[in-house]
């Protein structure tokens, strides 16, 4: 009996052993629900193994989060840069930068977009990981998009954000993490990254430092402002969420429980993992002396709700005191193992612990990057980015032939600097203004850069005069670029850097009374009054950060090629002067955003001409009375009064007039980009849903009033103006304050 005992013993030990070599744990099992699978596999790791899976989010040394051997699981990369292609790893298509996506107004393309980036990255990752390189940039975990509010024209990385407005944000924030993740039934492409968490929109260097600054904010505006996109976020099913460096009211946002758990977590439904922003963890005891070292941070950190550290190259970072917290009872087991069962979760959702011929995404390869497809939807989504600010007697699109032409200034004929901020590397694929428009001259195209930086310190006159000099057209390419405006720098003020201005007024004189077009590349808004109060400057055109398909873009622009009459529209408010520009410090709402904004600015948000002209009726608002969890409906006829086709962006606000807490004057509720024909008139439904009713006061609620609508191409009651009328109507929300949770 002893002896049957033993080798029942033995042959079940035999099972397991053979299980392990191939593989065979119920985490393997594709026919088990997902959170089994997880479930099984960190119930099988020790400690340790989980106390280094959350300490190896980052870069250099502090990642990969190392192989399982015993498992059979491999490293992973956590850090993957995907805000408009795949950075910081070599060449990959460069769409334009977030901010110029933002000012498509358009949901469709960026989910375009972002499934290119996704199926790049997805390649590159096939191809890495089958050549067992592991490494920096090398995952499908996504930093991206970035969704925080730009609330303020001087912040270094306004570039990155989708603008100032939440909704817009938050619109476009489910749109990129759909196209990143995929719409398949098991699998997701790549994972979403929704950063940077939360009440982060500067300073980055002045007046103050980003790593130790404290962001003093009302429970209202955070609800109302700050948190919106990022709930957007987490309901369109991002995999993660990205915590930012600063305090929000004191307390550190990676350590902030009621951000990361009571938000997140139990308001939100949250259940994937928030990683830190690079360093943020440590600076939580060196630069916020919120604690006083690594030990007393994991333990804030962990309890609060983070589940990976992101450190910038240290092995024996913070997370490493994970144990000794367990040790000391700081932090239970049982907590490791919750926080450490997401990743795992996100890994199994990207099919890595499935047979590859399950999954459809293991199949692509390097083909898809930088394809042909994938260049021509750079070039379309450039077009759309572009916004007319001035367009004086239609100068634009260009309708002569022009025998000489000159392309000067230092964003003319330099790739990198048309780029901006965390692009792939410059492709060789890139086409510069010079090299896009030069198509446009019958004879010559005349160059000359006059600066040879963006800072524009060191100015050729005459440089510029030999190029300008007996031109039939001049474009004057202007702007920031990264050393002025990014991560780390913030501006001190709205000019044109350097000798920009001179150089433009330069332009204009040696051009002689022929027609100026000035190109401006840059995020954050610029005061460039003098040349939109200059009848000598026929034409503005916002351009952002176009990348590798700038040229061609405005090519296609310039002489109007199907589908590309400009209908960007600004995504940021451009204040006229710096007595607009509230204390970068102050996160008070108060002047800022369209939506608090005090005067007159020198460009609305929602701004933007066309090369055609609409007009707006037959607006209806329906029912008239509705109870506060009804949904409204409207609808309005859009004409196309011009004589070319081109897209509209129909914008719907909504105002407030019986409303208990201060409240915006008006909030963009709703937008359509759609394309009509001359004469055609089409009609644009929205739905008006209880969620963009409700305001914040300790709770969303709907409270009863009425309520104003304003349709049409651009805000209501502006001094800079498109050429279009808008209409408004109102309703009534009859009943009792309700709680938005109740519908």
């Amino acid at each position: 009996m002893a002896l049957l005992v033993k080798v029942a013993v033995l042959a079940s030990v035999f099972l397991v052993l053979l299980a392990s070599t191939n593989g065979n744990f119920p985490f393997r099992n594709t026919s088990l629900p997902w959170d089994e699978r997880v479930q099984d596999l960190v119930g099988r790791l020790t400690l340790d193994e989980m106390i280094l899976q959350m300490a190896r989010g980052g870069v250099r040394s502090n990642g990969p989060a190392p192989g399982i051997e015993r498992l059979g699981i491999g490293p992973y990369s956590w850090n993957t840069e995907c805000l408009r292609g795949d950075a910081m790893t070599g060449f990959a298509t460069s769409f334009p930068q977030a901010i110029g996506l933002a000012a498509t107004f358009d949901t469709e393309l960026l989910q375009q977009v972002s499934q290119a980036i996704a199926y790049e990255v997805r390649a590159k990752y096939n191809n890495y990981t089958k050549h067992k390189e592991y490494g920096d940039h090398k995952g499908l975990s996504c930093f991206s998009p970035v969704i925080n509010i730009a609330r303020h024209p001087l912040w270094g990385r306004n570039q990155e954000t989708y603008g100032e407005d939440p909704y817009l944000s938050g619109s476009l924030a489910t749109s990129y993490v759909n196209g990143l993740q995929g719409n398949h039934s098991r699998y997701i492409i790549a994972n979403a990254g929704c950063k940077h968490f939360d009440v982060h929109g500067g300073p980055e260097n002045i007046p103050s430092s980003r790593f130790s600054f404290d962001a003093k904010v009302s429970e209202r505006n955070w609800r109302m402002t700050f948190l919106p996109a990022f709930h957007e976020c987490v309901k369109a099913g991002s995999y993660s969420l990205m915590c930012s460096y600063n305090r929000i009211n004191g307390i550190p946002a990676c350590a902030n429980k009621k951000l990361l758990t009571d938000i997140l977590r139990k308001e939100w439904n949250f259940t994937g993992y928030v990683i830190s922003d690079e360093s943020a963890v440590e600076r939580i005891f060196t630069d916020h002396h919120y604690t006083k070292d690594m030990l007393e941070t994991a333990i804030a950190t962990v309890n609060s709700g983070l589940n990976l550290e992101l450190s910038h190259n240290l092995q024996n970072n913070t997370f490493m005191q994970i144990g000794k917290a367990v040790k000391q009872g700081k932090i239970t087991e049982n907590t490791i193992r919750e926080r450490v069962a997401p990743l795992f979760n996100t890994r199994m959702r990207l099919g890595e612990f499935d047979p590859a011929d399950m999954n459809p995404y293991s199949k692509l390869d390097l083909t898809v990057v930088e394809s042909p497809e994938h260049q021509e939807l750079a070039i379309q989504t450039a077009v759309k980015t572009f916004v007319l600010l001035k367009n004086k007697e239609n100068v634009l699109p260009v309708k002569e032939k022009i025998d000489n032409l000159a392309v000067v200034g230092p964003f003319a004929d330099s790739p990198s600097v048309i780029y901006g901020s965390y692009a792939p590397d410059v492709s060789k694929f890139t086409q510069t203004p010079r090299q896009g428009l030069s198509q446009l001259a019958q004879k010559s195209t005349k160059y000359a850069s006059g600066c040879l930086t963006p800072s524009c310190q060191l100015y050729d006159a005459e440089d510029i005069k030999t190029a300008v000099t007996n031109s039939d057209l001049v474009v004057v390419c202007l702007g920031t670029g990264v050393n002025i405006e990014s991560e780390g720098h913030d501006r001190s003020n709205l000019s044109l850097p350097g000798q920009q201005q001179r150089l433009l007024q330069d332009a204009v004189m040696f051009a002689d009374g022929k027609p100026v077009i000035v190109l401006l590349f840059n995020a954050g808004p610029l005061d460039v009054s003098w040349a939109v109060n200059n009848d000598a400057v026929s034409a503005i055109v916002e351009c952002f950060f176009p990348a590798q398909a700038t040229g061609t873009a405005l090519y296609r622009m310039f002489v109007n090629m199907e589908g590309s009459n400009p209908a960007g529209r600004l995504p940021i408010t451009w204040p006229e002067s710096m007595s607009q520009v509230p204390p970068m410090e102050d996160y008070s709402m108060d002047g800022r955003t369209y939506r608090y904004f005090k005067g007159d600015p020198l460009f609305p948000f929602g701004f933007g001409l066309s090369y055609t002209t609409f007009t707006y009726s037959d607006l209806t608002v329906s029912p008239s009375t509705v109870k506060p969890c009804n949904t409204v409906s409207v609808s309005v006829k859009v004409h196309n009064t011009g004589s070319l086709a081109g897209d509209e962006v129909v914008q719907l606000y909504l105002s407030w007039h019986d409303a208990s807490i201060p409240v915006p004057k008006w909030q963009l509720v709703g937008f359509n980009r759609t394309e009509v024909q001359p004469s055609q008139s089409l009609t644009i439904r929205f739905s008006l849903i209880p969620r963009v009713m409700a305001v914040y006061t300790s709770q969303w609620v709907i409270e009863p009033g009425v309520y104003t609508v304003y349709v049409g191409g651009q805000q209501p009651d502006q001094a800079t103006k498109v050429p279009s009328n808008v209409l408004n109507a109102q309703f009534k929300v009859a009943g009792s304050v309700t709680p938005l949770s109740k519908c």
